[in-house]
């Protein structure tokens, strides 16, 4: 057996200069832009100090409810009674869905009362419907906090309204945002609709648009939420989606809305349109067929276990290599899963990833007399 190595790919990309990461005029306090496909963080300003995230927070409470939606633990059309503490929140000034005391509301009609309208109301009542009380559902939101790695958040309640250990950080918030597209692509549809209709009882129908503003401007985003609080200003977690291409944005510490929206979207198209996302290889995706030596097949396939892509800047010419390196060939039998070689992605010349390669399927043994013809024609002609 000898290593072998296999070049697969050049990509001619366009690099930008030195100074990658350039200052974004925008005037928030803390903020953080990230590749979706890559996980690659493309600026950050003060991104791991700690803010209070504000109705951001209501992201990880919709989190924990698709959680309980997979698991069967709820369902869309269950009908959750209003309490009298969940019902004092909708008279009392903050953003509501107005429900009323000792109504039945679906999960779903809940769900779209905090993602659209940002009702803390509906928080409370969603909360208290699936767990108890709000406190034992923050318990649930913080142990998807640690499950999914936010290293600097808190919750202390659902809603986002002030409490001092209710906090987060904008690249946390980041974190959040990919795992709830990543993870909930069939409910995260309810972040894009522009406006809700509470058809509620005992009075007339209440429509109230989306507060996030960026939804209006047709310019590819479809999330996520925003937030305000008077010690923090004004906050955004958005993000935008180009063709294949997504970034996430967020944003804290805005003095005005509009400047939220202005550097929201400014944050965004530096993302979009300074960088590239380059595919390298799908999860369980066959990337080559590697030669097998002695097997009831020549050829295996392999794969990788996760998705593998790289965002790099534009502007100067430069390349991404991926190699494939191996024992070869590979000695029969080979299980499905088994280790059997490396994929190296090389970037500007530096080994930037390595990546096991694993065998697509089973490989059994050839046959005696098989096996006895293949080592005597590797003994003439060198040839597996």
């Amino acid at each position: 057996m000898k290593l072998i190595k296999i070049f697969i790919i050049t990509i001619f990309l366009f690099l930008f200069q030195k100074n990658v990461y350039s200052n974004i005029d925008v005037d928030a306090q803390y903020a953080i832009v990230q590749d979706f496909l890559s996980g690659k963080v493309l600026y950050e300003k003060e991104a791991d100090e700690s803010i209070y995230p504000a109705s951001m927070t209501k992201i990880m409470t919709t989190i924990v409810v698709f959680d309980l939606l997979k698991k069967g633990e709820t369902y869309l059309d269950e009908k959750i009674i209003v309490s009298e503490k969940a019902w004092r929140l909708s008279q009392s000034g903050y953003s509501s869905m107005f429900i009323m005391l000792n109504d039945q509301v679906t999960v779903e009609d809940l769900l779209k009362g905090i993602i659209i309208v940002s009702g803390n109301d509906a928080c409370v009542a969603l909360a208290e419907g699936l767990s108890g009380t709000e406190e034992d559902f923050v318990t649930l939101m913080n142990e998807k906090a640690e499950e999914i790695g936010l290293t600097n958040t808190n919750f202390a309640n659902t809603s986002g309204i002030n409490d001092p250990d209710n906090y987060s950080t904008v690249r946390d918030i980041a974190t959040m945002s990919k795992y709830l597209i990543k993870n909930y692509p069939e409910f995260y549809e309810y972040y894009k609709e522009t406006t809700f209709t509470w058809d509620r009882t005992g009075g007339d129908p209440i429509t109230q648009g989306n507060r996030n503003p960026l939804l209006y401007k047709n310019i590819g985003v479809d999330g996520i939420k925003t937030g305000f609080l008077t010690v923090e200003k004004y906050s955004l977690a958005s993000t935008m989606k180009i063709g294949e291409r997504r970034v996430i944005a967020v944003g804290s510490g805005f003095q005005t809305k509009s400047s939220r929206s202005r550097g929201s979207i400014k944050l965004l198209n530096y993302g979009i349109r300074r960088f590239d996302t380059i595919k390298v290889a799908l999860k369980n995706e066959p990337v080559a067929s590697l030669n097998v030596w002695l097997g009831k097949k020549n050829k295996v396939d392999v794969v990788v276990s996760e998705d593998i892509y790289f965002t790099v800047p534009k502007r100067k010419k430069n390349i991404i290599k991926a190699i494939i390196e191996y024992n070869g060939p590979i000695k029969a039998p080979i299980k499905k899963g088994e280790i059997i070689g490396k994929l190296n992605v090389y970037v500007l010349d530096e080994l930037t990833k390595e990546i096991d390669l694993l065998s697509n399927e089973d490989i059994k043994r050839a046959n005696v007399f098989s096996r006895l013809l293949k080592s005597i024609n590797y003994l003439i002609w060198g040839d597996v």
